[in-house]
This record gives structure tokens, C-alpha cells and sequence, in this order.
């Protein structure tokens, strides 16, 4: 026997290679929504059918299913609601205020998300790092009951001491605490910050951790770029903003880096509770449920009140839900359409629906850094430049500062954040 197999070993490992390649295949037909990754991923493994295959059943295949983190996670909102009426935004108020075709955007919100449009709700704009870094840090400052911080990029650094001594601090007042930092990004600084957040005897835990030996390699691509901080289920906290010196003047000077955040109050509170709080069950398995996590009744917000939603993407949702809000967007755009972005790379879809806008008449101004922190992605803007701008779109570059600011504005109404 097992000189028959040492005689036609390479017939077996072809066989084996073969064998692999028409499962990966019939898996990515039969399970992509995109027609484009399902003959990508089938030209790949019939280049190279073993390695093909190995590379498919590790980065290829969603293994968190919507049934499977549902089952394991509250129904969305379920724990932040706790009993608390929500404020849904009516369709007339939106036809008064707004006309009768950003109707038909909500109704699309509505469809193709799984939150609400809510009304009561009110913005602040934290336009630089120091700014954000203040108010956030002044809100876990005076947290009586929850923190609950998830973040991409967690440095090692001044900023990042002045979160752990906030935090920590909570900690000591008999505040619970909660910091969920991405497995990847808390490694943008060495040594990490898991350290100090330890010793501040801070609850933290790492969003697809142990990528390192390979324990949850299947995972390994499955990152959250989210940044979302709440504090005592009545003040939120969320845009583009890492936790690292490189955004703050007062550490790095006038080189710093920009982007923009916001401080949120209002019913969309509960539903930023509710994303960061499904993460942290997921890569923890806790439940954040009872007094202690248990979302305000938000108070009338002063001035006049926002419409907000907030909208989740991700393996455990569709991974087209901003895609079709965007497209929806842009139909509906009668005036303008601004964009800001340091990474500008539509997909064909997208650009087709820009340049259908400018040829309507719709003004599309789109914003990017003129020097960009990474290269190669700079250098995939620039060739896709031609393609919006031959059809009435303009693109302008941002002198100064890197600008990691993602934003989006239709007619002056309806911003994306």
C-alpha cells in the first residue's frame, strides 16, 4: 500500500489539487454575490488549484454568517434598548423639510439596514485631534455608570497615556469599563498599549485576536475599523478618529494629521451601543446587559433636532448595505455631491451613478490629499482620476496636512460619515 502511494504520489497530490480546486469552485459560485470575486476566485483556483484553494478556505470564505452572530448576539438593539421608546423619524417631516425624494432614501435606509432613522438627536463637530481627544477624555472623565471604547488603532504614546490614565481613573471611581482595540491596529506601536491598559486594571480585549500563531487564521482578514465610544449610554462618540499623537498639534505640531469626529447625543446613542456592544460579545463572548449598561432615555435635544441612522457594515451584515445607500444617494442628488476622502477607489458601479449625477447637472466636487500616508493607494487614485473627470466631475487635491477625514454631503441635506 504505501509503496503504491510512494510510486503515484504526484498523481494523488493532483488528484487531491483537483479535488480541492472543484469544491472551492462550486463553493464560490453557489455562495458570492458578486459575480467579479466568484470569477476571480475561480480564475485563481484554476491557476493554481492547490494553493488556489488553500488561499480561498482562508480568505475567501465569510465564515461569521448573520444566522450564526445572531443566534450568539442579542437581537440588534435589544440590550441597548432596555425598554426605551424610540423616536422614529415620520415620513411628512421629512417631505416638509427635506421634499418628497429623501422619502425614498429613508425608504431604502429602511430596507437595507437594520436600524431606524431617528429623530431628537444632536451633533457636535470635532473637527481636530486635540479637540476630540478633550472632549472624549472629559466624557470618561465623568462617567458614573459605563465606558465602552472600540477602536482601530490604540498607540502606545502620549495620547494613548492620556486615555489609559482616563480610563483607569473611571476604573477606580467603580465605573465599568470596556476597550475593545482591533488585533491588528493595536500593533501599529511597539510595544503595544495592552500594558498600561492592564495595569490601569482596564477590561480590554482584542477584536480577532491570537492572529499571531495562526489560532484564528480563517479570521485573520476580518478586521474592525470602527471608533466608537460611549459613556454611560447618553453620550456617543464616533468618526474617523485613531487614538495616536499624529493627530494632535499639542504633541506633533503643525505636521499633525486631521480628521474629523463627532460628539453624538440622542436616540442614535442607543444603536452606536448597540454595534460596539455586539463586537465586544463577539470577540470577548459578554454580554454588556443590565443597570449598569443600560441605555438613557435621551432628552429633547436643543435647537432643532437631527435625523441620524446609523448604519453597520460588515461579514455579520450585508457587506452592500453602504453600497446601495450610496447609490441611492446620488440618485437623488439634485445640486451637489461632496465627497472627501483619502482613499477614493469606487468600484465601477459607484462611478457609473457619480458620472450619471454630473451629467444630470448635479456639481460633484471630490477632495483628496495632495500627499497621501500610503503610496500605492495614491497611486490607484490617480489612475481612476481620468474616469471622473472626463464626465464633468472635479477633483481637487488638499495642500497641508494628511486629511484622513472620510465624508460625504447630497444637495447640502444629507451627509455620510
Amino acid at each position: 500500500m504505501l509503496q503504491a502511494i510512494a510510486s503515484h504520489w504526484s498523481t494523488l497530490i493532483l488528484a487531491l489539487s483537483l479535488a480541492m480546486a472543484a469544491v472551492g469552485i462550486v463553493h464560490a459560485i453557489m455562495t458570492k454575490e458578486d459575480v467579479r470575486a466568484a470569477t476571480g476566485w475561480v480564475g485563481v483556483m484554476l491557476l493554481s488549484p492547490f494553493l488556489g484553494a488553500i488561499i480561498y478556505a482562508i480568505a475567501g470564505i465569510n465564515r461569521i454568517r448573520r444566522a450564526t452572530i445572531s443566534a450568539m448576539r442579542p437581537p440588534s438593539g435589544e440590550a441597548a434598548l432596555t425598554k426605551q421608546e424610540r423616536d422614529i423619524a415620520a415620513e411628512d417631516l421629512i417631505t416638509a423639510e427635506f421634499g418628497l425624494r429623501f422619502v425614498g432614501l429613508k425608504t431604502l435606509g429602511d430596507r437595507v439596514t437594520r436600524r431606524a432613522l431617528t429623530s431628537g438627536n444632536a451633533i457636535v463637530v470635532l473637527e481636530t485631534g486635540d479637540e476630540a481627544y478633550s472632549a472624549m477624555c472629559h466624557a470618561i472623565d465623568g462617567a458614573e455608570r459605563s465606558v465602552l471604547l472600540e477602536t482601530y488603532i490604540f498607540d502606545n504614546d502620549a495620547v494613548g497615556a492620556i486615555f489609559v490614565q482616563s480610563l483607569g481613573n473611571a476604573v477606580k471611581r467603580g465605573v465599568s469599563v470596556r476597550v475593545l482595540i482591533d488585533a491588528v491596529g493595536v500593533r501599529y506601536s511597539v510595544p503595544s498599549i495592552l500594558k498600561q491598559l492592564k495595569e490601569a486594571n482596564v477590561t480590554t480585549d482584542l477584536f480577532n485576536g491570537n492572529i499571531v500563531m495562526g489560532l484564528r487564521l480563517p479570521y485573520a482578514n476580518l478586521r474592525t475599523h470602527r471608533k466608537i465610544l460611549v459613556v454611560d449610554g447618553t453620550v456617543a462618540f464616533t468618526g474617523g478618529m485613531n487614538i495616536r499623537k499624529g493627530f494632535s498639534a499639542e504633541f506633533v505640531g503643525s505636521d499633525s494629521s486631521r480628521d474629523t469626529h463627532f460628539k453624538v447625543t440622542g436616540p442614535v446613542v442607543a444603536d452606536l451601543f448597540s454595534v460596539a456592544a455586539e463586537d465586544w460579545r463577539f470577540a470577548g463572548n459578554e454580554a454588556l446587559k443590565g443597570e449598569t449598561w443600560q441605555v438613557a432615555a435621551p432628552l429633547s435635544a436643543p435647537g432643532q433636532p437631527m435625523l441620524v441612522r446609523a448604519v453597520a457594515s460588515g461579514p455579520d451584515a450585508s457587506n452592500e448595505t453602504n453600497h446601495k445607500l450610496l447609490m441611492g444617494a446620488f440618485s437623488v442628488a439634485r445640486k451637489s455631491i461632496r465627497i472627501m476622502s483619502p482613499y477614493f477607489l469606487p468600484d465601477r458601479e459607484l462611478i457609473s451613478a457619480l458620472t450619471t449625477a454630473a451629467r444630470r447637472g448635479v456639481e460633484i466636487d471630490i477632495v483628496v490629499p495632495a500627499v497621501n500616508n500610503l503610496f500605492l493607494v495614491d497611486r490607484a487614485m490617480t489612475a481612476q482620476f481620468d474616469q471622473v473627470l472626463k464626465h464633468y466631475c472635479r477633483v481637487w487635491r488638499h495642500e497641508g496636512a494628511f486629511d484622513h477625514s472620510k465624508l460625504m454631503a447630497i444637495d447640502g441635506v444629507w451627509a455620510y460619515i
